[in-house]
């Protein structure tokens, strides 16, 4: 179920590519991410599976986890995930996993992203949950961040 963008979502998603920035400086790949319920940040991560070989810390993960820690508790419902690349499949269970009210994410990911470009995840019928998703907020500068990425490590 597609949303429209408000002003919120461009402020959250702005601090979000604040946070793919700190993963490019660490030589990963500029994803950010941060969990709001509300207008107060529960958690926040950047992509950080290279520097914590850990192929799960994706930026989604590693805001989860904090969030999740910092509530005491795994569900998070009434929460929304901002981050700046559409997620993976591994992402997009644990964000339905923690019950989220909400997804809005930057960039689409041609390849591996699951909510709209490749699997539509989020209107499988087969989930016991439902959440919203706004995509393209903010899309263009978290797309830049990826191309300029990429293109300075060939």
């Amino acid at each position: 179920m597609a949303e429209t963008a408000t002003d919120n979502d461009v402020y959250w998603m702005e601090r979000a590519l604040v946070l793919a920035d700190k993963a490019a400086s660490c030589g990963e790949v500029p994803v950010g991410a941060l969990l709001v319920r509300d207008g107060q940040v529960l958690g926040e991560g950047f992509n950080q599976p290279v520097g914590g070989h850990d192929p799960t810390a994706h930026a989604e993960i590693v805001a989860l986890r904090a969030a999740a820690a910092g509530q005491g508790n795994y569900r998070l419902p009434g929460a929304t995930l901002y981050v700046t690349i559409e997620p993976c499949t591994m992402c997009f269970g644990a964000i339905m996993h923690a019950r989220l009210a909400r997804l809005v994410f930057g960039a689409r990911e041609p390849r591996a992203g699951v909510c709209v470009s490749q699997l539509q995840l989020p209107q499988a019928g087969f989930y016991n949950h439902r959440i919203a998703v706004t995509e393209g907020v903010c899309g263009e500068q978290a797309g830049d961040k990826l191309r300029a990425f990429f293109a300075a490590r060939r």
